[in-house]
């Protein structure tokens, strides 16, 4: 797969991956060393917003000649309906096909010339591009830029090959994935208004049948400056910045904001319930709790629960369905801090053979008890230095700051409040890990997906129109 897409955006500054730093069950470990302080950290850092709305964020650091440039846009499957889902993450591959200086396959070759590369990435709320290039290609990523967000192509070719291309990859993540199919089921099934329900990539009809006139009307209201964010961070000033993006970027227009997604999810009143039976080996076990949304104080909180419930080996839900019920293979979370409250997952997969009913039953056991007790200090205290730690650790590159910053940009509506988040999670209390526990992980409020393997795989429901 050419771009990559993640239908469920992990923002891992926050969700806090611990991967190579798990610590075994016992006593806590000690506080991580301070690290410089937030000021100082980000001191150098400087921000603009242009005239017609474009907010751009220079973080400079000259310690080595590269630069990273992220460009976020504010729509995501969130803001799609009936008939044009799919268009977020369709627009991903369009941006790669030409506009008026740099035409169909010059972009990735002039960013290869000057030694760079790129991608982007699609979400329920965001779709994000990536350039990392050498300082010295500053000027022409810049005209890159400029040139695809103001003149992008909408030749019909062009169009009807990237439709086969994402036709393409929804077989191979949902259609043909039983992992795919089951998160895909699962969470059209937890949410009944709210847009959260449409899948990232479309579905297979409105993938099938978008017409030109979704096609520009959506790109004339989601990608105009004034609904994006840029965040360049690396060996640059932000005088030169500015005066590049003023330069390509300045005299394109803005746009009337688009409309905002007034529609709030209704409170769940009981557990829903998935049965998917596809061709497989194993079953597989999901269930997503309503949760919260990125502004939501209980976040830190959360994040710390989530990760001493399925984070690594030493984790709760690890310790028990695979170390000593030995009924799992692998159980994990997934959370993403999003525009509107989302949903908390536990995944777990399963052995061929395995009695899902009992996993269940176990998985719900561990919840129910951190809701009813909370968690130990030496839990908490663990999970503290480990996500703190990985915090200090996601800012070593330029790359991971600049992706940093408009996340909290972004997201949390303030990239100051990146450098805040530290002692955000020290403040956390074996009190507000029980609340959040017991505000989170209602059994009404879920929603509950199993996958049941069968010996041949389902008839199609409906062609998929010659792809």
């Amino acid at each position: 797969m050419h771009r990559q897409q993640w239908f469920i955006v992990a923002l891992t500054l926050l969700v806090g991956s611990a991967a190579g730093a798990q610590a075994r069950p016992g006593k806590a470990a000690p506080a991580p060393p301070a690290k410089a302080a937030p000021a100082a950290l980000g001191a150098n850092i400087e921000a603009r917003t242009l005239k017609n709305g474009l907010k751009i964020i220079v973080w400079p650091d000259q310690d080595i000649p590269n630069v990273s440039l992220y460009t976020f846009f504010r729509v995501g499957s969130r803001n799609e309906r009936p008939g044009i889902t799919g268009l977020s993450h369709f627009f991903e591959h369009m941006m790669f096909n030409g506009a008026k200086k740099y035409g169909p396959g010059q972009l990735d070759a002039v960013m290869a010339d000057a030694g760079g590369k790129n991608n982007a990435s699609t979400s329920e709320d965001t779709t994000t591009y990536v350039d990392w290039f050498p300082s010295s290609a500053l000027e022409t990523i810049f005209d890159i830029e400029g040139d695809r967000m103001a003149h992008l192509a909408f030749d019909p070719k062009i169009i009807e090959s990237e439709r086969g291309v994402v036709y393409s990859e929804r077989r191979s993540v949902v259609d043909n994935d039983n992992m795919g199919a089951l998160l895909e089921q699962v969470q059209a099934t937890a949410f009944v208004a709210h847009p959260y329900q449409i899948t990232v990539i479309g579905w297979p009809s409105d993938i099938e049948s978008w017409r030109m006139e979704d096609l520009q009307s959506f790109f004339k209201t989601y990608y105009a400056p004034n609904n994006a964010t840029m965040v360049v961070v690396g060996a640059v000033t932000p005088s030169e910045v500015f005066a590049l993006a003023e330069k390509y970027i300045g005299a394109i227009p803005a746009q009337p904001p688009p409309e905002p997604v007034r529609t709030k999810e209704p409170e769940q009143q009981g557990e829903k319930r998935v049965l998917v039976r596809r061709l497989a080996q194993a079953p597989l076990l999901q269930v997503a709790y309503h949760a919260i949304d990125a502004k939501d104080p209980d976040l830190p909180a959360l994040t710390l629960l989530l990760h001493i419930l399925a984070e690594g080996e030493s984790s709760r839900l690890h310790q028990r369905l695979v170390e000593e019920e030995r009924v799992a293979i692998h159980v994990n979370s997934q959370f993403s801090p999003t525009f509107d409250p989302s949903l908390v997952w536990f995944l777990v997969d399963m052995p061929p053979g395995t009695e899902v009913a009992r996993v269940e039953k176990l998985l719900g056991e561990e919840l129910d008890k951190v809701r009813a007790q909370g968690v130990t200090e030496a839990e908490l205290r663990k999970a503290k230095n480990i996500t703190v730690a990985d915090f200090w650790r996601e800012l070593e590159t330029n790359s991971a700051r600049a992706r940093s910053l408009g996340t909290y940009e972004v997201f949390f509506g303030d990239w100051h409040k990146l450098f805040e988040a530290p002692a955000r999670y020290e403040q956390v209390t074996r009190e507000q890990i029980r609340k959040v526990a017991e505000r989170i992980l209602n059994p009404d409020h879920r929603t509950v997906g199993v996958l049941v393997p069968t010996e041949q795989a389902q008839a199609p429901a409906g062609k998929e129109a010659g792809r």
